[in-house]
């Protein structure tokens, strides 16, 4: 599908033009949203808009890493939109020209409508919005950026519980939860990062046409990726002290538990000494036929299993 958005020099929006009768130096500017587009659509961004063959091959072949390149008049944008529900960098392209901006996405992106109702509600509020393409550029950039703020946030939630988990779980299960976390942390990282780069590249680049108003709002969604960057790396610590905190305790549990079967053991290897001499079936063995032998015995082994127990109490066995 293909929609247009035709600004005339008169500040006036037309919408729904079929793109092949606009003639782009009759108006203002135009803005041709290419979202899911056929193969035949497609063909446009070389029959009609006459773009390199190069950039027509990034739009084809998905994912590319968000970059600029420059073709003569126009600068050619990858860029990455956030999937929510799986985390996945999903890739939006964008031509921009002093008289045009061309956006190519293979999937229907909430942030694009967002941005395609802001720039009309933009030039509606204000006749003679001249922004134009670089404003509308930009508009998608930060409708994109704001998206990853969501995601980044319920990470940060779920991080939040694992920290203040009252220990009803297993220590696998925790840890479990813990390298999930990560692993969405680090998907984020895969996106952020690279547009953090790129949005860098963008305020430092002399080829954009932008003047010193458009740049700060540039340098406005920079910031946000800064901010997202030093949250996740943030997040990203946390998990690796949640991880380091429970194998800890798991080792503190294991160490517990082998101080206590040392203690039964080291209680029982005197009984069992005793309970074996005394198991042996040889005929000389006086105590064997001794009246009170066996109750002597027994009484042997528990103050020895006793007094055991009190000295290693005494020693600090159980501290």
């Amino acid at each position: 599908m293909i929609r247009t958005l035709v600004i005339t020099h008169q500040g006036e929006v037309l919408t729904g033009l079929a793109l092949q009768n606009i003639v782009i130096a009759d108006y203002a500017w135009i803005w041709a949203d290419f979202a899911m587009p056929t193969a035949e659509e497609s063909l446009l961004l070389d029959t009609y808009f006459h773009f390199h063959p190069l950039a027509i091959e990034d739009c084809m072949h998905i994912l590319q890493r968000p970059k600029l390149d420059y073709y003569e008049d126009v600068q050619f944008f990858v860029l990455h939109a956030l999937n929510e529900r799986t985390l996945e960098a999903e890739e939006v392209d964008l031509f921009l020209s002093k008289n045009f901006l061309v956006s190519y996405h293979h999937q229907e992106k909430s942030e694009m409508d967002e941005a395609w109702a802001s720039v009309q509600s933009e030039i509606h509020s204000r006749k003679g919005w001249s922004g134009g393409p670089i404003a509308a550029a930009y508009t998608v950039m930060d409708k994109l950026v704001d998206k990853y703020f969501p995601s980044l946030y319920s990470l940060e939630d779920e991080l939040a519980d694992l920290e203040s988990s009252g220990g009803s779980e297993s220590v696998e299960e925790l840890m479990s939860q813990v390298f999930n976390v990560r692993g969405r942390l680090l998907k984020l990282r895969r996106t952020i990062v690279p547009m953090r780069d790129l949005m860098y590249r963008i305020l430092n680049s002399q080829h954009v046409q932008s003047n010193g108003e458009e740049r700060i709002y540039f340098g406005d969604i920079y910031d946000h990726l800064l901010k997202l960057t030093d949250m996740i790396e943030v997040d990203r610590e946390m998990t690796a002290d949640l991880r380091d905190s429970y194998i800890s305790l798991n080792s503190n549990r294991m160490n517990s538990i082998m101080k206590t079967l040392t203690v039964i053991t080291t209680v029982f290897m005197p009984l069992t000494l005793i309970a074996g001499i005394y198991g042996m079936n040889f005929q000389m063995m006086p105590e064997l036929h001794w009246t009170y032998g066996y109750p002597l015995v027994l009484l042997l082994m528990l103050l020895l299993g006793v007094g055991m127990f009190r000295w290693f109490r005494r020693s600090g066995w159980f501290k």
